[in-house]
């Protein structure tokens, strides 16, 4: 099986980047608007600066971690987010996802975690352009 090591976080990557990427495009085709009015029930300043983070953190996140180009820095930002929805939308609503609970968003944070601890291993572009 440590054949099989060096793949783990090219699926680790790929399964919590395709997630955030889509995230990230649903808020970019709901707009810039909708977003904001998320972003502002939150009780959040400034809603259109916080939405625009939050697009470009989900989907150019969600796209590097997919590439594994810069992937610590992109995983960070998406334990950010996490966190950021985790206390803020999802803690209070229990465990489960059918209720609106933190299940999911728990094992995002764990994975985004896991990633920026551990980097993109071997097959990334982070590898390739810094030969390490």
């Amino acid at each position: 099986m440590d054949s099989w090591r060096d793949y783990a976080p090219l699926v680790l990557r790929l399964a919590v980047g395709v997630i955030f990427a889509m995230h990230g495009w649903q808020k970019f085709q709901g707009g810039i608007a909708g977003t904001a009015g998320f972003v502002s029930s939150l009780g959040f300043p400034a809603p259109e600066f916080f939405a625009v983070l939050l697009i470009a953190a989900e989907l150019l996140g969600g796209i590097m971690l997919i590439v594994g180009f810069l992937t610590r820095w992109a995983a960070k930002s998406l334990v950010v987010v996490s966190l950021v929805a985790l206390f803020m939308v999802h803690l209070p609503n229990g465990f489960f996802m059918s209720t609106g609970g933190y299940e999911f968003i728990l094992l995002l944070l764990a994975g985004s975690a896991s990633l920026a601890l551990s980097g993109a291993g071997k097959w990334s572009l982070d590898r390739i352009v810094w030969k390490g």
